[in-house]
């Protein structure tokens, strides 16, 4: 089984910000193939269901950006599930709305949430998909725009970017991550 987390903050409040696109991408897969993301387990929203690649685990933590590693460990531990069929799907300054980019290691490069789940595993080699989210104007700071939502131009851009990830997802399921990474780096 494969388990993908998407990072985000729980609450109405944060839905639409910059921070919460893994929660997005992962809102769109379940969409794509009903998958109801809603059992609360390992201090986190879980959703199972079989995709054409295989079953697949989608986690939503409920426990803030900054200790997402808790609710990565617990579904590890409670699930016995291997760090290797993990993908976690997240925000990144680094690279502009509307691209992705999908890596198996590295550091957290400033990512509090991915900070969390290296420090909760132990390694920084794990599959993820970085969604971009631009860096903010000078003089903005980046907490303040992190939690802020999308302009209207940047919209269609960031549809974009979720349906990729989806598709990268799903393609990750019946390939290796060094194939899928070939494929959606474009």
């Amino acid at each position: 089984m494969k388990w993908i987390v998407g990072l985000g903050n729980p609450g109405t409040k944060y839905e639409k910000t910059r921070h919460n696109v893994g929660f997005m991408a992962l809102d769109e897969l379940a969409r794509r193939h009903s998958i109801a993301i809603k059992q609360s387990k390992c201090k986190a929203l879980i959703g199972e269901g079989m995709l054409p690649g295989g079953k697949v685990a989608l986690i939503k933590p409920m426990t803030y950006m900054n200790l997402s590693g808790e609710a990565v460990r617990a579904f590890m531990d409670y699930y016995k599930v291997p760090l290797e069929d993990m993908i976690v799907v997240y925000d990144d300054l680094d690279t502009e709305v509307g691209r992705n980019r999908l890596r198996y290691q590295g550091s957290a490069g400033g990512h509090n949430g991915i900070k969390s789940i290296i420090q909760h595993t132990g390694t920084q080699s794990f599959n993820r998909i970085r969604m971009g989210i631009s860096r903010p104007e000078p003089g903005f700071a980046v907490v303040d725009y992190v939690l802020s939502g999308f302009s209207k131009k940047e919209v269609p851009l960031l549809t974009q970017s979720i349906e990729a990830a989806c598709d990268a997802l799903e393609y990750s399921l019946d390939h290796t991550f060094e194939q899928t990474m070939a494929k959606f780096n474009g």
